[in-house]
């Protein structure tokens, strides 16, 4: 009890507390009563045990009030056993109306050892192990009534309750998850022609299904994202994304097609990719988003020719231009980059909004300048205002956050990074405007911030 009060603990012990003249029963009454007492420790042996059970002497009349509080009067939580004794073949020596109550082990001195810091995180009300909160519902949850969800809704919950409860099958809860992720959208692929005339709304139709599938990617990584070690972070994640890059390609079953009709699942891929980048920026995991950009990715299938086997991230891009006919009916608006204009409509989800994509489209577009042999089309950069910088890149102005920027390209000074995209950026902008015939937004230096990357303390 002395190192209990000395950790500070305010403490009613009947050495100090009951004194000559006292009435011992009210004072064993008031500790079930008085509301300020918030746990009674029972310290108990073989004798204790057997006065509390054959109601002798003062320990059967303190029995008799515990054991009704106990059973009708506060909760169970309040009286503590602390057992200090076992019988000759291990039980605890408890009075009976107690051995349902989980008790703490000071049988021995190397058990009282390994109990202290468990009743001390007790009365502190600080236990070692803290139930996690429920979470964000997951948002594919918000799918239309008409969307078969039923079996990514069963399995991410079997996923989070694994997570939650840190079960030994995680892996296999997770790998199951992901598997009816990409089971689902892969039965959206196109596998006969879409009818004459009627591409771009196929096209718009699939998106709008494929935005379930993309909520439940990120629902994964949004559970998962901050706590998985990076050794076995990154290998799910570039399995996931080579999936996702299989559902962009024709089904090899497909023998005459037109790439066009593979529309959807281009802008689906696109935007899946953007929502993870953004959940890993989120998560902090700036050694994750270093793999994804370094990571050479197996190519589809069906698009393995000679010896190319390999793409870089910027296989995610995709457009479909067919949507232009559809976003607003049968109008005659053009978008430079219809898939943009999608995700801006898309973007339903409460903690990932719009501006993280535009956030996380100018990172990967950085990413491409620092490689310097890729290209990136950052369409949703066209819906920024002018001079208008992303929390992340204007944060790295100061050199303690430019660390985490850095951390994502390999780069530990900011000089270095202008050094790099300085000599970059005359040769890919040319190339860029060369190869795809649009203009790069001519305000993506400000909004990178790269002038004044790390200069602040």
């Amino acid at each position: 009890m002395d190192r209990l009060l000395a950790d500070g603990v305010d403490t009613i012990f009947d050495v100090y507390d009951l004194n000559e003249g006292s009435d011992k029963y009210a004072f064993m009454e008031q500790m079930v009563t008085d509301a300020s007492v918030t746990h009674v420790l029972v310290f108990s042996d073989g004798e204790y045990a057997r006065k509390a059970d054959s109601r002798d002497a003062g320990v059967g009349v303190e029995s008799q009030i515990i054991s009704e509080s106990i059973y009708a009067k506060v909760e169970q939580s309040k009286f503590i056993p602390i057992v200090c004794e076992r019988d000759d073949k291990g039980r605890a020596l408890l009075p009976v109306f107690m051995r349902s109550l989980i008790w703490i082990d000071f049988s021995s001195d190397q058990a009282v050892n390994a109990s202290w810091e468990k009743l001390i995180r007790l009365v502190h009300g600080r236990p070692l192990h803290v139930k996690p909160s429920v979470g964000n519902r997951p948002a594919y949850l918000d799918a239309d009534v008409g969307e078969n969800t039923v079996a990514l809704r069963a399995r991410f919950a079997s996923l989070q309750a694994a997570v939650q409860g840190q079960t030994r099958d995680i892996t296999l809860r997770r790998a199951d998850y992901l598997d009816s992720c990409i089971e689902y959208a892969d039965e959206l692929r196109v596998r006969q022609p879409p009818s004459e005339g009627e591409l771009g709304r196929y096209i718009l139709e699939d998106c709008r299904k494929l935005k379930v599938v993309r909520d439940a990617v990120v629902d994964w990584l949004m559970l998962e994202g901050a706590s998985i070690p990076t050794v076995e972070l990154s290998p799910t994640l570039v399995e996931v994304l080579e999936r996702l890059l299989e559902l962009k390609s024709r089904p090899p079953e497909i023998t005459r097609w037109n790439d066009e009709w593979f529309g959807a699942q281009r802008v689906f891929v696109y935007e899946t990719f953007l929502y993870l980048v953004a959940s890993l920026l989120r998560a902090g995991r700036h050694d994750v988003l270093h793999e994804v950009f370094t990571t050479h990715y197996i190519r589809p299938e069906s698009d393995r020719y000679g010896t190319d086997k390999f793409v870089r991230f910027d296989a995610f891009h995709g457009e479909s231009m067919p949507l232009n006919q559809v976003l607003d009916g049968e109008g005659d608006t053009r978008y430079v980059s219809p898939a943009a204009e999608l995700f801006n409509r898309q973007a339903t989800r409460q903690d990932i909004r719009f501006r993280a994509l535009i956030e996380s489209e100018l990172l990967v577009f950085l990413a491409t300048v620092v490689d310097g042999d890729l290209w990136w089309y950052p369409g949703c950069l066209l819906y920024t205002e002018y001079g208008q910088v992303p929390d992340f890149f204007l944060r790295a102005t100061r050199q303690g956050d430019f660390t985490k920027l850095g951390r994502v390209f390999g780069i530990e000074e900011a000089e270095e990074l202008r050094r790099v995209v300085g000599e970059n950026w005359p040769q890919y902008a040319q190339r860029f405007s060369r190869s795809m015939h649009v203009r790069l937004p001519t305000n993506l230096f400000e909004m990178m911030n790269i002038e004044n990357l790390g200069t602040l303390r």
